[in-house]
């Protein structure tokens, strides 16, 4: 038992989450690119009747963890849905009130 413990004690992670993180930002709109060995998540906060939009934060992770955010973004989704019901999508995409260039995804 204490063998268990103590494997237990080294397989934990300790995350350490600032006031100014915990905070958090708010953004409604993503951008994705990807080269052949990363993937760059912008989050942006972008306000109604302003041309420019804010990258908040940016993200840059490895073509296997862009998979692993996919199925833990699935999952969450799911369980969500199973508790508050299905999240309503607009039939039309979103209009940006400007054109950003370039061949990107957009979530």
């Amino acid at each position: 038992m204490a063998d268990q413990n103590e494997q237990a004690n080294q397989n934990q992670l300790n995350i350490e989450l600032s006031e100014e993180v915990a905070e958090g930002q708010y953004v409604n709109l993503a951008m994705i690119a990807h080269s052949n060995s990363e993937f760059v998540i912008d989050f942006i906060k972008m306000m109604p009747g302003v041309p420019k939009a804010k990258v908040k934060s940016r993200i840059v992770i490895t073509p296997e963890h862009a998979k692993r955010l996919l199925y833990a973004l699935k999952d969450n989704i799911d369980k969500f849905e199973k508790n508050f019901g299905p999240i309503k999508q607009s039939e039309e995409p979103p209009k940006f009130p400007m054109n950003f260039g370039g061949t990107v995804g957009e979530a």
